[in-house]
């Protein structure tokens, strides 16, 4: 057996050893080892995999797999500019704090820097960005070990946060099987070639006043919790279906002011939350990541890291936040039951009402995760993602096709038409592929929305907004389903419920909306529920 068909065979017999069950790959030459080798262990069904054309579309998909199934997924491809179009997956990954396997394929060293075709510096490619890069050579043992070690330092095993590892593999030709030799055994038992233990993390209770009216505001990564205090989480939390409705809508209310916040995750969406965190008046402190990740503190103000202590609330502080909320709630569904409402903001109130138990809700960046946060009522049964590490578009139909196929029950995902735009490769999937059970459900407007209700949508500036914001554009939805044969069905948020009914394959839901009142009717909106706060203190 020649040494690159012998160590592709080891680096993937001991993935599975490790527990891996996915695998992601990208066809190319350099990398043909890795294809063969991974090819004969999903037809043996050591793992399954999953073959794309396009490589930063593997790139989400294993970070989608990742995701839901809560393994480390390894997504291999060739050499060059192939590595390359893994970053944006990479940097998702280290600052989401998931386990990511970056496989790959180099020329040997002797041929970088000579000018051989498809050959750049590899090594320390992703730089800070994973949190450990080797490369791979050796005895069969310490090929073993080097797989070990990095599914260790992927999964935190090795002390640091979990998150995204580069294993660099240089491979001579020739690169495809040439016999049958047997491969050098690993241990007998199926076990990792090097046993590493889980990392156990505790940490001190915050030295916070239990009784002092407290909020806590949680983000992306942030674990259930229950506490007996107010809870604004963003939807892809732990911690939302039991937060408070309307929390977004209610901070800066001066009765509603905490005394002291307990920040948990990575809270990104809203800039009030930013406000309150950045207020001299309140103290603030931050939840520490039972996996080891770091604590968010954008304006500098976390006073200490711990674990959450006992609260004992004052009922009056309690009755405030529950009062505002009911009032906050009445009023913002009075009027999204207005069909001129904003659409975006009324699809994602009926979407998650309208969701089965057991589903999995996947959510674009930009305005899909903040209409979900304003609008919709946070509930059990229903599992939450959102790409919140970097909070780009990116890839966002590729992570929902891998939490898809991870996820054992239906997944929907809701994006924008420019998020979807940005990755209609994540809807390119070969005959002979896993496919899932996924409805993507679009809110059409022709453009960019969100920018619209920044400081670039005012109205100052309307002569140069449409062409560099807005970035209109004329994609017909309908023929590009068909052109990746994925069915299409046009509705409006009247007919959500009957265009959710269980399907099997990927279709694709759109629903088409108009961007030209979104600011002003979010500021009706903000004005509705403000008044019928202020009426019911």
């Amino acid at each position: 057996m020649n040494p690159s068909t012998l160590h592709a065979r080891l680096v993937v017999d001991e993935l599975v050893r490790c527990g891996v069950t996915d695998a992601v790959l990208c066809p190319g030459s350099r990398n043909a080892p890795l294809a063969f080798a991974l090819q004969a262990a999903d037809a043996t069904g050591a793992l399954r995999l999953h073959v794309r054309i396009d490589e930063r579309t593997a790139g989400f998909l294993a970070l989608g797999l990742a995701v839901a199934s809560g393994r480390p997924v390894p997504v291999c491809t060739t050499s060059g500019t192939a590595v390359a179009n893994l970053h944006p997956a990479v940097l998702e990954a280290s600052h989401a704090g998931v386990p990511l396997l970056v496989l790959t394929a180099d020329r040997p060293p002797e041929l970088v820097g000579t000018g051989a075709s498809q050959t750049i510096v590899q090594t320390d490619i992703f730089g800070g960005a994973v949190r450990l890069a080797l490369t791979g050579a050796g005895s069969p043992g310490q090929l073993r070990s080097l797989v070990d070690r990095a599914v260790a330092a992927a999964t935190g095993a090795l002390g640091s946060w979990p998150g995204p590892v580069h294993v660099n593999l240089p491979f001579s030709e020739p690169l495809v099987p040439d016999g049958d030799d047997v491969v050098p055994e690993g241990r007998a038992d199926g076990a990792p070639w090097t046993a590493v233990p889980a990392v156990v993390r505790e940490a001190p209770p915050l030295p916070l006043d239990p009784s002092a009216p407290t909020l806590v505001i949680a983000g992306d990564g942030s674990p259930p919790l229950d506490v007996p205090v107010p809870v604004v989480a963003e939807p892809s939390s732990a911690a939302w279906p039991g937060s408070v409705r309307t929390g977004p809508w209610l901070l800066g209310a001066d009765r509603l002011t905490p005394a002291q916040v307990v920040v948990a995750g990575r809270p990104t969406l809203h800039r009030a939350v930013q406000r309150l965190l950045a207020d001299p008046d309140v103290a603030v402190y931050a939840l520490a990541d039972v996996q080891g990740g770091p604590w968010t503190d954008v304006p500098g103000t976390v006073r200490a890291v711990g674990s959450l202590p006992a609260l004992t609330p004052d009922p009056a502080w309690l009755r405030r936040w529950r009062q505002a909320d009911d009032a906050a709630a009445q009023a913002l569904d009075k009027a999204l039951d207005d069909p001129a409402a904003v659409e975006g903001l009324r699809l994602a109130r009926a979407l998650v009402a309208a969701l089965p138990d057991g589903a999995q809700l996947v959510l674009g960046s930009s305005n899909p995760v903040r209409d979900v946060a304003l609008a919709a009522a946070p509930r059990t049964g229903v599992t939450v993602r959102s790409n919140r590490g970097v909070a780009g578009i990116d890839g966002t139909v590729s992570t929902a096709v891998g939490a898809a196929l991870a996820h054992p029950g239906p997944t929907y995902a809701l994006l924008g038409d420019l998020t979807l735009l940005h990755d209609t490769t994540g809807l390119v999937i070969g005959p002979d592929e896993p496919r899932p059970d996924l409805t993507i459900v679009v809110l059409n407007d022709g453009g960019g929305g969100i920018f619209g209700l920044l400081e670039q949508g005012a109205p100052e500036h309307s002569a140069a907004f449409e062409r560099v914001f807005g970035t209109p554009h004329r994609v017909d939805l309908a023929a590009l389903c068909a052109a990746v044969g994925v069915g299409h069905h046009l509705t409006d948020v009247a007919g959500l419920p009957a265009a959710l009914a269980p399907a099997r394959g990927i279709r694709l839901v759109e629903v088409r909306g108009d961007r030209s009142r979104l600011r002003d009717g979010h500021a009706e909106l903000r004005s509705a529920v403000t008044a019928a706060v202020h009426r019911s203190s």
